[in-house]
């Protein structure tokens, strides 16, 4: 699948889907979330796909608000669906059933790194940045990221990154919880490809339960969480995939999981 700005395509499990503005370092405009947001609802009906790797043509992952867009003569409603996309993109990101995986090939900056953040796993080239400017030019922050960033690195460090707008490379990123990890430039894309691989091997439907799970349990109390697990561990006893798990072990072979 390939529209104005959006890049999809499905191999081996990974739908993978790059923000496809290059000329304007995937600078986000309301298209562009609403063919992202298509886009994603497509690799979630689809059966075939495991995992979804996020990323960007060209040098950057995204830059943010393409500001050339921000033209006069918007109406506050225009202004307000614009602004809405990216809530709904970053919802879907957190909410997906299944992984989302970040693969940060340049700048992620403003809605670029909140993207980054909605998604389960954040991998940085060696050469990325990441950061949060809004502050910085009298804007603010959305895609969630005030309820995940100080989850993800404590609250004096989503400070920090929020209130200085400071731009952090990879190595940063990992120190402090915000990104999985940092890969090479050379072969970036082709190492983060593995990476996802290795979740689309995995169990899928133990992987969208673990996936709700871990994005809910902070809002969750110990009992809670403790039933939750029991429910789940209950729930994939009873698939094929269980069977295949236990099978797998027993003749030391890799498993082959349908998602059923």
């Amino acid at each position: 699948m390939q529209t104005a700005t959006v890049l999809y395509q499905s191999n081996d499990g990974i739908a993978e889907i790059r923000l496809n503005r290059p000329q304007r370092l995937n600078a986000v405009t309301q298209q562009l979330y609403e063919e992202l947001n298509s886009a994603l609802g497509r690799a979630e009906a689809d059966g075939e796909v495991r995992v979804v790797l996020l990323t960007g043509e060209g040098r950057a992952f995204c830059v943010g608000a393409d500001l050339k867009e921000h033209k006069a003569g918007r109406t506050a409603y225009d202004r307000r669906q614009y602004l809405h996309g990216e809530q709904i993109v970053c919802k879907r990101l957190m909410q997906l059933s299944k992984p989302v995986v970040a693969a940060v090939n340049g700048f992620a900056l403003g809605a670029g790194a909140e993207m980054a953040i909605a998604s389960d796993f954040v991998l940085m080239a060696a050469s990325a940045q990441i950061g949060l400017p809004e502050i910085s030019i009298g804007t603010f922050l959305g895609g969630g990221v005030t309820y995940l960033l100080p989850r993800l690195v404590g609250l004096a460090k989503a400070r920090e990154l929020v209130f200085l707008g400071e731009r952090i490379n990879g190595e940063e990123a990992v120190r402090i919880g915000l990104a999985s990890r940092v890969l090479p430039d050379d072969g970036f894309l082709d190492a983060a490809r593995e990476f996802a691989g290795k979740i689309a091997g995995k169990a899928p439907l133990s992987m969208q339960l673990a996936k709700k799970q871990l994005n809910t349990a902070a809002e969750s109390t110990l009992d809670a969480a403790l039933t939750a697990e029991l429910e789940g561990m209950m729930f994939v006893g009873t698939t094929e995939d269980w069977q295949e798990g236990i099978d797998a072990f027993a003749e030391k072979r890799s498993p082959i999981f349908k998602g059923r």
